[in-house]
């Protein structure tokens, strides 16, 4: 299917590695001109370098760490002065620190709060009257099942990717009528190195091995595995296409059925 993409400019953020890189694939195969952003290093470079050789896009890389209040706004700047405009932004940033409901500290609160929630929301905010004046838009957040059911040792993700969801629901009913989706991706279990890192700490909790803990995390999920990471960014191409234009305002989960609740 052709989703209509190609020729269109969009900024991914934490395209290094994982659900970031795996959705910025998707859009380079469909021939969207790109700008990474993460926090930079050999392998941000090394992915613009590959998805340039794989798919002859142009890609631009930007270096920010969400979690300093200034990269939003010079993320923007640099994104607009490399593609001329954005007219998909993808919402993805690394998670927080685990930690117990009971043993979370003020200063992290701030930070993760700055990392998860001001930051993307800044980032939407300055793109968003470029995409409203040329009445066409999408705004795309990779999320967390932890916004649907909390994750205990998740609590800081868990709370400000909430903030996150309830503020991009709000604005997805102000800028529908412009031509502009927002929407969201809730992954479960997908094979990262998050996931991985996860995995160890809670084996070491437990004083077994990772292997034991993810069998077991596997066994309470329908499709008795973790996903690929490509199976989200698939999703999240199809939010970003032409045919998804009258679907916005929506948290979709990608986790093989692992969520049992109804919407």
């Amino acid at each position: 299917m052709d989703l209509g993409l190609r020729g269109r400019t969009a900024l991914v953020g934490g395209a290094s590695a994982g659900l970031g890189r795996a959705s910025a694939e998707r859009l380079a195969a469909e021939g969207c001109r790109l700008a990474l952003w993460s926090r930079g290093g050999d392998a941000l470079e090394r992915t613009a370098s590959e998805l340039r050789r794989a798919h002859s896009i142009e890609v631009a890389t930007i270096a920010g760490d969400a979690a300093d209040p200034a990269t939003a706004a010079r993320v923007a700047e640099e994104a607009l002065k490399a593609l001329g405009s954005v007219e998909i932004l993808v919402l993805n940033a690394g998670g927080p620190p685990a930690v117990e409901a009971t043993r979370t500290e003020p200063q992290e609160w701030q930070r993760s709060f700055q990392l998860l929630a001001i930051t993307p929301i800044q980032l939407a905010t300055l793109l968003l009257p470029d995409m409203r004046k040329r009445k066409w838009g999408r705004i795309v957040s990779i999320m967390s099942s932890g916004i649907r059911t909390p994750i205990p040792e998740l609590v800081y993700s868990g709370a400000c990717r909430s903030a996150l969801a309830a503020w991009l629901k709000t604005i997805s009913l102000e800028v529908m009528a412009d031509g502009v989706t927002v929407n969201g991706v809730l992954p479960g279990r997908l094979d990262t190195s998050r996931v991985e890192w996860l995995d160890n700490a809670r084996a070491e909790r437990a004083g077994t091995t990772a292997e034991e803990i993810r069998a077991g995390l596997e066994r309470g999920i329908p499709a008795g595995r973790y996903g690929d990471p490509d199976e989200l960014g698939a999703y999240v191409a199809w939010l970003c296409s032409e045919p998804a234009r009258y679907q916005t305002g929506t948290f979709v989960p990608i986790d093989g059925g692992a969520l049992r609740a109804l919407p």
